[in-house]
């Protein structure tokens, strides 16, 4: 005899162990250049365009779309507070369509002779570990090179 089991019961214990089981990580990056510059460049097609060397369609808008890394990268702006905090939905070509967005927070620190970045992705699928290499190659190096360090 063949049972059903439902599982209903189960399914805030599933959500759980899935959102426990998403891949998170935070980098910290010192650069030549004030926050404004940075935070600037980030949200600017041109610019992010050349600073990273990946095309780049941009918004400066909450709720403003973007992609970056000739469509390869793409999200939507949730949080923009000037010069200081960007926080985006994204996700890349690489997301199955099951996947929800991963979250990128960027938070931008005056210091002496610069800023500091503070980098946090979270909500990554599970066994995509490969992000935060990739933002050190395709954007932290890149960016010193752009800013002139």
């Amino acid at each position: 005899m063949l049972k059903v089991i439902h599982f209903h019961i189960y399914k805030p214990i599933l959500v759980f162990y899935l959102s426990i089981m998403k891949e998170q990580f935070e980098l910290i990056e010192n650069f030549n250049v004030s926050p404004e510059i940075i935070y600037k460049a980030w949200l600017n097609s041109a610019q992010h365009t050349s600073m990273t060397g990946g095309e780049a369609e941009c918004s400066d808008a909450e709720g403003g779309v973007f992609s970056a890394w000739d469509g390869y990268i793409e999200g939507k702006n949730e949080l923009l507070v000037p010069n200081q905090k960007i926080k985006q939905t994204w996700r890349t070509s690489e997301f199955a369509a099951s996947d929800s967005d991963s979250i990128l927070v960027i938070e931008l620190k005056a210091i002496v002779n610069g800023t500091e970045l503070t980098l946090r992705h979270s909500n990554i699928p599970q066994g995509q570990t490969g992000y935060k290499k990739g933002w050190v190659e395709h954007y932290f190096n890149p960016m010193k090179s752009y800013f002139g360090e």
